[in-house]
């Protein structure tokens, strides 16, 4: 069996909406009703945020909280690197989703000669750069931040130096360059984008199993066509925003799209996909109980959590 370490990640310093700094704990609190011992089975690590930045107005308009941003996503880096290194395998529970590219850097940084492929499961491509976003939240930045990504090709943003100064220096956490080719990333459920993110989804031919396209082929089908699309990866990390899931089940999460997932699809995917021997982490993020008074989200979020963990450990 694999030795699991929980890594608990409370920023939520890159998100539009307040909250999601307690989805971790909103997890907890899911746990002691399900009278769970979920949180008594692993060792947690947890990583210091910065969040006392948001009581200031951000420095930079294009990339908020750029320098909370580049010290979190260094932070996980340096942790989940170490925890890779010593063949661990973390569960990350995160707020908002800018901390992933610090996992995927740390992943890369442990072992940089393994070719890493990323399952987003997503209502967003969290593609956007400065130059191209239309919000400045670095939560819609993950995946341009760890392959390196500025597609200045679609750029619409005046990005000022400082600004640029800061994303060159989150690009090269972990090393030098692209941690992960966009060809090796496969999303799930992502559903509302820009322009700019279309391009890149269609330059690198990036997968996207639609909604639509899991109600008609089946979870079974898309885990292991998803895998199959990253057969030539050595080690699979995977991401699961709740904001995948449809309004319907729950509107505790900071950007909800609606046609989304249903809880039983996202139960069922994250339990088979993480069954594959070269998943080496898992995340979960964007749990906000501040928008959904009957902690519901947290609930459904926790119930998946603890299935993909026991699905885990049920297969090694």
């Amino acid at each position: 069996m694999r030795k699991i370490r929980l890594v608990e990640v409370r920023s939520e310093i890159a998100a539009g909406t307040r909250g999601a700094s307690m989805g971790v704990d909103a997890m907890k609190i899911a746990s002691i009703k399900r009278h769970s011992n979920f949180f008594m089975r692993f060792e947690p690590v947890s990583i210091q945020d910065e969040n006392q930045l948001l009581f200031a107005q951000p420095q930079f308009k294009f990339a908020k909280y750029a320098e909370g941003v580049f010290t979190m996503v260094d932070r996980v880096c340096e942790t989940i690197g170490g925890l890779r290194e010593q063949e661990l395998f973390p569960i990350v529970l995160a707020g908002d989703h800018s901390t992933a590219a610090g996992t995927i850097c740390g992943i890369k940084k442990a072992h940089p000669d393994r070719r890493l492929g990323v399952i987003w499961i997503d209502a967003h491509a969290d593609f956007h750069s400065p130059y191209t976003t239309p919000s400045g939240n670095m939560h819609g930045m993950s995946l341009a931040m760890a392959s390196a990504m500025d597609n200045e090709e679609c750029e619409v943003n005046d990005v000022e130096e400082e600004t640029e100064a800061i994303w060159e220096k989150i690009k090269q956490v972990g090393g030098n360059g692209p941690k992960i080719d966009p060809q090796d990333i496969v999303y799930i459920g992502v559903r509302d984008t820009e322009a700019p993110e279309d391009h890149l989804i269609e330059k690198y031919g990036i997968k996207n199993f639609t909604t639509e396209e899991v109600n008609k082929i089946g979870v079974a089908k898309v885990a292991s066509q998803a895998l199959e699309i990253l057969k030539d990866c050595d080690q699979i990390y995977i991401s699961f925003d709740v904001d995948s899931l449809d309004t319907s089940v729950s509107t505790g999460t900071g950007t909800p799209v609606p046609n989304g997932l249903q809880k039983e699809q996202a139960f069922e995917l994250n339990r088979e996909l993480i069954k594959d021997k070269r998943v080496c982490c898992w995340e979960i993020v964007e749990v906000n109980p501040t928008l959904d008074t009957e902690n519901k989200m947290a609930e459904h979020a926790f119930e998946i959590l603890e299935a993909t963990t026991d699905s885990l450990i049920e297969n090694f």
